[in-house]
């Protein structure tokens, strides 16, 4: 997605160094009340990273190897929850929704049960990938003529609000898991998190960053979001947001988690919670009901796959964008990136001109496949990418980029979790936007749920004919993809790169690190990233001229001098490029094999493997 959809709650510059913690985080402070002040310049400013005495020198850590299970997560008390939950003998499924539960109240900037969920994983007993898609419907009552009649200035649905708030399909798909894959009784993977909510946990330097931030847009914005107390009662106790080191608990997401662990999914669709939320939009005039909640079930799928140079890449079909991810790869097959060079202008080019082709396709085609046929098959061949990546010009960029002639037919959390028996989930779940809608509902006796709506629904497309314009009963777009890969028949690795349409590009990014590049799980996440932005969208948002290319301040500078040569316009680091996290598994030729993990440095995250 452009920056109106992700980069909105990011300003310029947003992961780097300058305010203190306390700052981004909204502490208070003798300050506060006095006009603001310029920046006082970076005194580390041009400062690199120390050295490796093994390794590439760009790492900021090693990848953490271990036999019996792994897991990498944003948050460094949702690894370890994760972990526990392996180590009393839980499956990585127990694990992932032990960690998601746990995300939710951590890291609530990225993810939440209000919003859905996707995920790729390794079925030992099958030895197939297999996933499911847990994005949920548009409210039934909610017609094209009242979602037009809410719509931004811009002539596309706004940002926040109960227009933009589908059904949430994260509950439902950890019954669904659980219910196939889950080892522990259901209460037992949930209690412990519900006790964590309550508890409390010191908040970390990024997410604290981020909530602020977010609290501060919705706040900016709140004419447009139809209540705005709960948000504040939850996120912003007494009237800020939790500084880096202090404790936040959410006793009120701690008291859904332990009516969800009672009464299974139903309890969020079909009982209390359901009749609160019902009561909830009700009370503020928006259109959820229990009836458009109660028959939301999880859709188990067939993955996409495609071959990258011997390693069979997997994704999730539409409506999400995981088919971009093959069609970056395909184009990419096309061209020697490994003798281009490492973070080569040449390299680079190919990759971000591939972008822009897939991301064409990805506007014209990507929509609920119950409303509208995308033609997979056809844009996911190799013969289709010889095609397109015969467009590409070696020593200038596109002027522009335009989708394919296919036939017809008719801001997010990411976590890898591996298990003893082999089993390997790679799981994804967002609220969309950061935070989500700005709508927290109501609880029992004044309190609140503890958790916001999404805002997925802002993707919809308000114009006729489009396969992605809105109706009722309807999924949107959806930018969350989790990613797969195999190799010789045998899972590879469980890794994903979160942050709207960054996604695909950045596990396009990883896979060619790893592959061309040979770089080990933790090198292939701390390489220097480029983004691209300006690609034309499902929402109807058309391409901007060549777009944007962002670049990593670690690209070397004679890329950069001869990308901009090549008529690229670039952008520096904006704080878009994604959250990585990847479990691989080794087979080693002594002994069984390990799992190594890896997690993002441009997160609060932690891997941990045992």
């Amino acid at each position: 997605m452009r920056r109106r959809t992700f980069l909105s709650t990011l300003p310029a510059g947003a992961l780097l160094a300058g305010a203190t913690a306390a700052t981004a985080a909204g502490a208070p402070s003798p300050a506060a009340a006095r006009p603001r002040q310029a920046a006082p310049a970076d005194p580390f400013a041009g400062v690199g990273p120390g050295n490796r005495n093994s390794g590439v020198q760009f790492v900021g850590r090693s990848t953490v190897w271990g036999q019996h299970g792994a897991a990498a997560t944003a948050h460094p008390r949702a690894t370890l929850i994760g972990i526990d939950t392996l180590r009393r003998g839980g499956s990585a499924i127990d694990a992932a929704i032990a960690i998601n539960a746990a995300l939710g109240f951590l890291e609530p900037t990225g993810n939440g049960i209000g919003g859905d969920a996707f995920c790729l994983m390794w079925d030992p007993a099958q030895r197939k990938v297999v996933g499911f898609n847990g994005s949920g419907n548009s409210p039934r009552g909610l017609s094209l003529e009242t979602a037009r009649s809410r719509k931004a200035e811009d002539g596309y649905l706004p940002p926040y609000g109960a227009v933009t708030v589908n059904v949430p399909g994260t509950v439902d798909a950890w019954w669904s898991a659980h219910q196939r894959y889950g080892k522990l009784p259901w209460a037992d993977v949930l209690l412990p998190v519900a006790e964590l909510c309550e508890e409390g946990v010191p908040m970390p330097q990024l997410i604290a960053w981020y909530l602020q931030r977010n609290m501060a847009n919705f706040d900016r914005r709140a004419a447009i979001i139809e209540e705005n107390d709960n948000r504040k009662r939850v996120y912003a106790p007494g009237g800020r947001t939790p500084a880096v080191g202090e404790v936040f608990a959410n006793p009120d997401l701690g008291r859904t988690y332990r009516m969800i662990a009672e009464g299974g999914r139903d309890a969020f669709y079909e009982g209390p919670i359901a009749d609160h939320i019902e009561r909830y939009f009700r009370r503020i005039g928006g259109w959820m009901t229990r009836a458009d909640m109660a028959p939301h079930r999880t859709e188990w799928v067939e993955p996409i796959r495609t071959d990258y140079r011997g390693v069979d890449v997997y994704g999730l079909g539409p409506n999400t964008q995981g088919l971009s991810t093959n069609q970056i790869l395909n184009i990419c097959e096309r061209f020697d990136l490994k003798g281009m060079g490492f973070q080569s202008a040449a390299s680079i080019h190919h990759q971000a001109e591939a972008k822009r082709l897939a991301f064409e396709d990805r506007a014209k085609w990507f929509a609920d496949e119950r409303f509208s046929r995308t033609p997979v098959e056809y844009l996911n061949s190799k013969a289709y990418a010889a095609e397109r990546a015969a467009l590409i010009r070696p020593d200038r960029v596109m002027d522009r980029a335009f989708p394919g002639d296919a036939p017809t037919q008719g801001d997010t959390t990411y976590f890898s979790v591996a298990d003893r028996d082999g089993m390997m989930v790679s799981w994804i779940q967002s609220n969309y936007r950061g935070m989500g809608s700005g709508l927290v509902p109501d609880g029992p006796d004044g309190s609140t749920l503890g958790f916001m709506f999404q805002d997925r629904g802002e993707l919809f497309n308000l114009a006729d004919g489009h396969p992605n314009v809105y109706a009722p009963g309807k999924r949107p777009f959806h930018t969350i993809i989790p990613g797969f890969a195999c190799k010789y028949g045998e899972p590879w690795m469980a890794m994903g790169v979160m942050g709207g349409g960054m996604q695909p590009q950045g596990q396009a990014q990883i896979i060619i690190n790893m592959v061309d590049y040979g770089l080990d799980p933790q090198e292939a996440g701390d390489a220097p990233r480029w983004q691209h932005e300006g690609s034309s969208e499902p929402t109807g948002h058309p391409a901007e001229g060549v777009g944007v290319l962002h670049l990593e301040t670690g690209v070397p500078a004679a890329s950069k001098a001869q990308l901009a040569a090549m008529g690229w316009v670039l952008g520096g680091p904006n704080g878009g490029f994604g959250g990585y996290q990847n479990v691989v598994r080794q087979v080693n030729g002594r002994g069984p094999w390990t799992y190594g993990a890896a997690s993002e440095m441009r997160k609060d995250g932690l891997a941990l493997a045992y």
